[in-house]
């Protein structure tokens, strides 16, 4: 409570502050006259020979950019990737959060701004827009105003946006399916098929290292790392709606289907066709790409780009190092609907969240950040550097990024750690970002990302903004019900056949009982205030 009036009073003195420079122009071309200083989030993923993700090539070419151009200080912050909304609650708690914070998670930024913790900023945008050409040019008021309040007119934070919609995808060892002369599966039951030639050639796939043969590899996050399975099993014809008012989950879990879904992958792990120890390993830990690089996973998925990733330290590059010059992993579509079809559920346009904590005293400063960030030629330099250090220039114009060194390497695909407005590449040029993204991954073949590019892009359907305002039983709950989903998705996995439907039933009951079923009430009442009978969005 003490820490509720504390937020509230500030969010009131700091308003009326707001409230009073507005008044008044404060740039003068496009500068402030006095020095301003601000703090600005970047993940820190902890890559084995990155470079400092404080200090390096990229972070100096902002502060430098920055101060030249509206004389403002930016210094970064360190959070952990794999424990941000943790560490993000901890530091908003504490009242010591960076100016400008970023996360993956509404509902933390909700929990804070009930509270009075965070800047509301839509009087903010609207009275500078005139000072951030860029940001409105590159978002546009469909993603600053993605999550906008429609009753109150609040906005607490900015959807940044996805350059490329592309999700997951599966992938698999196409050596190992030409040595068993096996055609990449189309179906479910091709998949099944392959992971049990897998398993059951271990000793002509792997030789001496048979025993560590995993045909199908997820880690404890099945939500995500199955996800092209899971929504397989998902309507296709799902109503706008029915997807809204189960969807607080982002991994899907109380959509309808679901259960059949976890279902199959139990039968699959009681086969001996997972990896065993799945569940032992947390975010952040490199047991299974490490597993993949020696070359002992069959098939996986992950991110639609994931084994490319990395330059010299990718899964790819280190599976050819070791294994030899065919070894690849290549993308492939083998999950149907039920109608045939192969629905890729993608998100709106939308991506990571950038949101001002009511401890951050230089709103304008930290706008004029983002709009910096959003110019199309920095963005362009901070996703591919310098020519001849990070990428060249192939005959035809296409961007080839190349390995770097030293301060100068990306710890992040395209830099987007840095590049908060942008995920996916995007140059000045759009007929160049067509031509380069095949050639984005050093040390990678080209055909193998054309390749995760178009599967990935097959039968997709993106989501709508059904923007129903704040729901409250969201509210500080999405630590504990992520964490009740793991365990959920982790124990049905690995349970026996025969205790299949008790663990997953008992731990859905357990879900829905903590907090989940409050929340689909609140989604389903909240859309019917709104949109009445209506089903789908336009």
């Amino acid at each position: 409570m003490k820490k509720q009036i504390l937020y509230v009073t500030l969010a009131a003195a700091l308003t009326a502050s707001f409230a009073l420079s507005a008044n008044a122009s404060e740039l003068v071309d496009g500068k402030f006259e006095e020095t301003k200083h601000i703090t600005v989030e970047v993940y820190d993923r902890g890559i084995d020979g990155g470079s400092d993700v404080t200090n390096n090539d990229y972070t100096r070419f902002i502060k430098e950019g920055m101060l030249e151009a509206h004389n403002v200080e930016v210094e970064f912050v360190a959070v952990p990737r794999w424990t941000e909304v943790e560490q993000i609650n901890n530091l908003l708690a504490a009242g010591s959060a960076p100016d400008l914070c970023v996360t993956y998670d509404l509902p933390t930024i909700k929990t804070y701004s009930a509270m009075g913790g965070v800047i509301d900023m839509a009087d903010l945008v609207e009275t500078y827009k005139d000072d951030l050409p860029n940001l409105w040019n590159w978002l546009t008021e469909t993603n600053i105003y993605w999550d906008k309040d429609p009753s109150t007119g609040e906005l607490y934070d900015i959807e940044t946006k996805l350059a490329n919609q592309n999700r997951t995808n599966c992938f698999v060892r196409a050596d190992w399916l030409a040595k068993l002369e096996m055609e990449a599966p189309t179906t479910k039951e091709e998949f099944y098929n392959m992971l049990c030639a897998f398993r059951d050639n271990a000793e002509l796939l792997l030789g001496d290292d048979a025993d560590k043969m995993i045909p199908f590899s997820v880690s404890y996050d099945v939500g995500w790392r199955a996800s092209t399975l899971i929504e397989s099993f998902l309507d296709p014809e799902m109503t706008d709606k029915e997807f809204y008012v189960n969807g607080f989950d982002d991994r899907k879990l109380t959509e309808n289907g679901v259960r059949n879904a976890i279902e199959l992958l139990n039968k699959w792990y009681n086969e001996g066709l997972m990896w065993k120890d799945f569940a032992l390993y947390t975010a952040g830990d490199t047991t299974e790409d490490d597993m993949m690089k020696a070359g002992y996973v069959g098939a996986f998925i992950h991110n639609w780009d994931y084994p490319y990733r990395n330059g010299t330290d990718s899964i790819q590059a280190n599976l050819q190092r070791l294994v030899g010059e065919d070894a690849a992993y290549v993308s492939i579509d083998p999950f149907e609907d039920r109608n045939g079809t192969h629905t890729k559920w993608i998100a709106g346009p939308i991506d990571r969240k950038v949101f001002f904590p009511i401890t951050n005293q230089e709103p304008l400063a930290c706008l004029l950040y983002l709009d910096w960030l959003s110019t199309p030629e920095n963005l362009q330099y901070l996703q591919i550097g310098e020519e001849g250090v990070t990428h060249e220039l192939t005959e035809d114009g296409a961007v080839k990024i190349i390995a770097a060194t030293g301060d100068a390497i990306q710890n992040s695909g395209f830099n987007i750690d840095y590049t908060l407005t942008c995920n996916g590449l995007h140059l000045v040029d759009d007929a160049q970002t067509a031509l380069s993204i095949a050639y984005s991954y050093a040390e990678v073949d080209p055909a193998l990302v054309e390749t995760a590019n178009a599967v990935a892009k097959v039968d997709t359907r993106e989501g709508k903004n059904a923007n129903c305002g704040t729901i409250e039983a969201e509210n500080g709950m999405t630590e504990t019900l992520n964490s009740k989903r793991d365990i959920l998705l982790d124990t049905a996995v690995s349970a026996s056949v025969e205790d299949f439907a008790s663990v997953f039933d008992n731990a859905m009951a357990d879900y829905l009982g903590s907090g989940g079923q409050a929340i689909m009430d609140e989604r389903q009442a909240k859309w019917e205030s709104i949109y009445g009978d209506e089903e789908m969005l336009p």
